[in-house]
């Protein structure tokens, strides 16, 4: 069945990486960033998400977004709003590696014009427009599978920082549009 006859808004696959893969999201105080600030989109901005996942060094979304709304927008905003945030948290808070992360992330956001000094994630999104639901369900696994293959948890909704949780009817981090 084509995906297109049963959801009728765009939905994408994206991909969001941290600048040279350096493991920011191995503190808790950085990956709840990254949840409060879905959260905030969700309720704020018109993100419709249907699957997530916060490894050590990338995010992996299925998302929409409300009509009349753009889902790049929401992204861009995302990144820039969660950059300056893990940049602040890492001056401000306990960071062992503070100095070693501040200097990746000033040497790749200061020839960049539109951001001021640092930048956490890399440039572009990795996004994916989902036509077909064979594709969604291999990008929906993907997704959930990332902890296990990782070695961090046996099953995939043992994994806190996923929407696995939800697909396996318990409560997650973060509220989702489940598609199947």
């Amino acid at each position: 069945m084509d995906i297109a006859r049963r959801i009728t808004r765009e939905i994408y696959f994206s991909t969001m990486t941290v600048v040279n893969w350096v493991d920011v999201f191995t503190r808790p105080c950085h990956k709840h960033i990254i949840v409060d600030a879905l959260k905030y989109c969700q309720e704020n901005k018109g993100l419709i998400l249907y699957a997530w996942v916060l490894m050590s060094n990338h995010l992996h979304l299925i998302s929409g977004a409300k009509e009349g709304v753009k889902h790049s927008d929401i992204i861009r905003d995302f990144k820039k709003f969660t950059s300056k945030k893990i940049v602040e948290a890492i001056k401000t808070q306990a960071e062992s590696r503070r100095e070693w992360m501040l200097d990746i992330f000033y040497k790749a956001g200061r020839y960049n014009k539109k951001i001021k000094n640092f930048t956490v994630w890399q440039r572009g999104n990795a996004e994916q427009e989902i036509f077909l639901e064979d594709f969604l369900k291999q990008k929906l696994n993907y997704i959930h599978m990332n902890p296990v293959v990782a070695e961090i948890v046996d099953e995939p909704h043992e994994y806190k920082y996923s929407s696995a949780k939800n697909y396996a009817g318990e409560p997650g981090l973060l509220q989702v549009e489940l598609l199947f």
